[in-house]
């Protein structure tokens, strides 16, 4: 009774479970770089004014990238000198959140329901 109990239990808990994947993009100056969480392995390299093949159109200041619902992206900026990025989050309810980040050596994580994030160009900015 013990083992068929414990064997429902599990199976309830395997079954209720999500996947998730992490995502990663590497921001160093001008260009973007997608890579693997778990290896390192790169996946993509590209200019930022060119954009990613998976973007729809050419965003201009910004750099789109796609998530499916559930994913958490792993947003590594590492520009040069210091500057901040404006980081816009689209939610899967059509809101969105407006964020600007430091992007000197910094890595931040996507928040919970993110479907969409924009990144925008390094710019200079005086904090007080």
């Amino acid at each position: 009774m013990k083992k068929l109990t414990l064997s429902v239990g599990l199976l309830a808990g395997i079954m209720s479970a999500n996947a998730q994947d992490t995502l990663c993009t590497y921001f160093t100056g001008k260009q973007v770089i997608e890579f693997n969480y778990y290896t390192s392995e790169i996946i993509s390299e590209v200019d930022f004014k060119l954009g990613g093949e998976n973007q729809d159109e050419y965003l201009g200041k910004y750099y789109e990238i796609k998530l499916s619902y559930g994913d958490v992206l792993c947003l590594d900026l590492s520009d040069d000198k210091k500057r901040v990025r404006k980081v816009i989050t689209i939610f899967f309810d059509g809101s969105t959140q407006e964020d600007i980040l430091d992007s000197e050596n910094d890595v931040y994580f996507s928040p919970r329901g993110a479907t969409k994030i924009l990144v925008g160009k390094p710019k200079f900015a005086c904090k007080l």
